[in-house]
């Protein structure tokens, strides 16, 4: 049964190739990284083994598989950088905006570079502790740090840039390339301190998410957009909403003391959870026009009706 792409997480690595034969490397890197195995196992066969009495080699045995796991992840990355190494020292990846096409030279050697790389991801992925996933990415020339959640995102493998403490929603895809139609688009992207993505976000290749922003679930930014510091991002395309108020500076601070659980979860929606585009009930929209016509007239110079002028001059001073 087939996975919708929706609901697959892993390192960003595209599927796209121009010719079968670069294949060939993906095959080599598997064929080699199992040979450390192999005499991992062999080891262990050699000092365990005895036909009289099998029962410490299988006794042990599942204590192996971690071990021969990391073995085998450590051995695909080291094989896989070197031939990356060699193709990067004979075409440098650069960004830019290039032609979908096998006569275009950073096309060809971006889906080499891409079918060197998904062996170790793949198999980085899927150990059920993200260090070596942290590794694979700094391996291969991500910056990140290993404060960083990338777990259950799909993030690209090159010209990415995190900072520390960052967190990736499930599903989420970063990105720096992508193919419109006949064009490869490949651009850095920076993602900075402490930013939230939420789940099935889009970050567009070229996309600069400044310290502490969030980027809301199902949010998608555009090609070469910037997210200033500091604000909550919602929509397709995403559009600031408001200031983040969630970062957790200063947080008891705001909310002071309460007496129960019910009083602090009304005192944190009206602080935090209360929409820019919520609409205002009716008592609310008559107020906010009756102050806005009285700060037109003031400001203007016009008569103000009586008992409008305290309510003008307490707004001017609070504006």
């Amino acid at each position: 049964m087939s996975i919708p792409s929706s609901m697959r997480i892993g390192p960003l690595i595209p599927t796209i190739l121009i010719k079968k034969s670069y294949l060939i490397f993906y095959f080599i890197i598997v064929w080699f990284s199992f040979i450390p195995l192999f005499l991992e196992l062999w080891v262990y066969w050699k000092f365990l083994w005895n036909y009289t009495r099998p029962i410490h080699f299988y006794t042990f045995l599942p204590l192996l598989i971690i071990p021969m796991y990391v073995t085998l992840v450590f051995s695909a990355t080291f094989i896989a950088k070197i031939f990356h190494l060699i193709v990067n020292a004979i075409h440098k990846p650069r960004t830019g905006v290039f032609l979908r096409h096998p006569s275009d030279k950073d096309y060809r050697y971006w889906c080499i570079r891409n079918v060197i790389k998904r062996w170790p991801f793949w198999l980085s992925h899927r150990f059920p502790f993200p260090f070596l996933n942290n590794i694979c990415f700094k391996v291969f020339g991500v910056k990140t740090k290993f404060s960083n959640s990338l777990f259950e995102g799909w993030v690209d493998t090159e010209f990415i840039e995190f900072g520390k403490n960052v967190v990736v929603g499930q599903g989420t895809i970063v990105q720096s390339s992508m193919i419109i139609g006949n064009l490869l688009i490949i651009k850095k992207t920076i993602i900075e301190d402490d930013v939230r993505i939420g789940s099935h976000a889009i970050v567009m290749p070229g996309t600069h998410i400044k310290n502490r922003s969030v980027l809301a679930s199902n949010s998608v930014t555009t090609v070469d957009q910037k997210l200033d510091e500091g604000y909550i991002y919602v929509g397709v395309p995403a559009k600031e909403l408001k200031r983040n108020y969630f970062f957790e500076d200063g947080l008891q601070d705001k909310l002071g003391q309460v007496e129960d659980v019910e009083a602090l979860r009304e005192k944190y929606e009206t602080m935090y959870l209360k929409r820019v585009d919520e609409k205002p009930k009716y008592k609310e929209r008559k107020e906010l026009k009756r102050k806005t016509k009285a700060q037109e007239q003031y400001w203007y110079g016009l008569e103000t009706e009586e008992g409008d002028e305290d309510d003008v001059y307490d707004d001017t001073f609070t504006i």
